[in-house]
């Protein structure tokens, strides 16, 4: 089934559910203490999820960053014309949960060996990619990747790209945790697009 026809399936429940939804769309506010990390493994429904489960992550926001179109649409994105990847913007409290753990959960959870697409999506806007926000997250991500290159785990180079992070856009509320508002569509959309199927390749059953 064609991604976007996916997508569109999954989002029949958007209409019905934005009001309700778009006040759970807000970001999270940086308090003192806390950090930001943003990473763009495809759609961004399914980045949300890993990163909440973790302890001392404080938020998970869905949007768009990487390109030169300001306050981007959904549907400004999706065309692959604002140079914007589809990302998640996660604060977190680095007394409970350092980056490298961070940055160990987004490799588990995306095709690095996929330029420009991600399991059904395809285009710069579902591209890979960890952008970095001071120095040590740099120094972090580039070590974590020659690591996974010289591990040898893969017969194919890693593209996922690192690059420093630039304005990081919201998307719109509906899609804000949409794992948790639209279980059922999000559950075929994930499953459809192959997903856990690729990730099972690439990386084994996971532990639980």
């Amino acid at each position: 089934m064609d991604s976007r026809l996916l997508r569109a399936v999954a989002a029949l429940a958007f209409t019905a559910a934005a009001s309700i939804a778009a006040a759970q769309g807000a970001p999270g506010t940086t308090e003192p203490g806390h950090k930001t990390a943003i990473f763009a493994g495809g759609c961004f429904w399914c980045m949300e999820h890993p990163f909440d489960e973790l302890e001392g992550v404080i938020s998970v926001t869905s949007g768009y960053t990487g390109g030169t179109k300001a306050n981007p649409t959904y549907e400004e994105v999706s065309s692959g014309t604002t140079g914007h990847a589809e990302s998640v913007q996660v604060v977190y409290d680095p007394a409970k949960v350092n980056y490298q753990k961070l940055v160990d959960v987004f490799w588990h959870n995306i095709d690095p060996l996929t330029a420009n697409a991600q399991f059904c999506d395809h285009g710069t806007q579902y591209r890979s990619a960890i952008f970095y926000t001071d120095d040590e997250q740099k120094r972090v991500a580039d070590a974590s990747k020659e690591a996974l290159a010289k591990s040898h785990r893969f017969d194919k180079p890693i593209v996922t790209q690192i690059v420093a992070a630039t304005t990081f856009w919201p998307a719109e509320g509906y899609h804000q945790h949409y794992y948790k508002t639209h279980p059922v569509q999000y559950k075929f959309y994930r499953y459809n697009c192959g997903r856990d199927q690729r990730l099972e390749q690439l990386w084994g059953k996971p532990n639980s």
